[in-house]
């Protein structure tokens, strides 16, 4: 089987799909990525905020059993397999999009799955923060609000960064994930063609534009948390 791959006339027909449908596909992806991304960070940074300021030791001290749910149904969340979280979600996705298939309709679940993950990520960014900081904050008279927006989250700026990065990655795999249940992008034509059809270079190809994307979004992610980083800023 394997050594069909590279005929003639399979390289030619998979060449012209790459010609004909993988940009758009290409495009499906990043467009999804990215804006998945953004929804997810909206929701989990907020969420990963609270879950440092909320504790019982923190600037802003919420109701311990609000905290527990809220621990609860992030790790919650985060255990539930990306393909079965789709389905689960479904009659959301049909309530906010109008229909469950598609590459807008895959955006809901992606979010879904991203933001609990989101919301660790900023959450052990900002315990990266010195207290020593927080407490000269706190002794010049600042609110929490204050402590939250202009010490905590610009002090973390580099970390959130680089986890950003690690979610946009995440997120971007499963969107390739998402192909099955009738998401675009570069997994559904790995799906249809290179595991429905048979048609494995098709597959190859997509595998390696994904690869591909992976290394500009780290390398794009990488570059910003160093130029925000101030202690490299203070070396030099």
């Amino acid at each position: 089987m394997l050594s069909n791959i590279f005929e003639s006339a399979a390289l030619n027909e998979a060449i012209d799909i790459f010609i004909h449908e993988f940009p758009m596909a290409l495009w499906d992806t990043v467009y999804v990525t990215i804006l998945a991304t953004a929804f997810a960070i909206v929701i989990g940074l907020p969420l990963g905020v609270m879950l440092v300021v909320g504790e019982k030791n923190g600037i802003l001290p919420l109701n311990s059993a609000f905290m527990k749910v809220l621990n609860v149904v992030i790790n919650l969340l985060r255990s539930v397999p990306f393909l079965i979280l789709m389905i689960l979600v479904f009659p959301l996705t049909r309530l906010i999009v109008g229909t469950t298939v598609g590459t807008t309709a895959s955006i809901v679940p992606l979010v879904i799955a991203a933001f609990p993950f989101v919301a660790r990520l900023a959450e052990s960014s900002l315990r990266e923060v010195n207290p020593n900081t927080i407490e000269m904050a706190q002794s010049m008279g600042a609110s929490p609000l204050q402590i939250i927006m202009k010490v905590m989250i610009p002090e973390s700026i580099p970390s959130l960064i680089s986890n950003a990065t690690i979610a946009i990655t995440t997120i971007l795999g499963y969107t390739a994930m998402s192909g099955i249940i009738g998401g675009g992008g570069l997994g559904k034509i790995a799906i249809n063609y290179g595991y429905y059809r048979y048609k494995y270079l098709v597959m190859v190809f997509a595998v390696i534009l994904l690869i591909l994307l992976v290394q500009v979004f780290q390398t794009i992610g990488t570059k910003l948390a160093i130029k925000t980083d101030k202690r490299l800023k203070n070396k030099s």
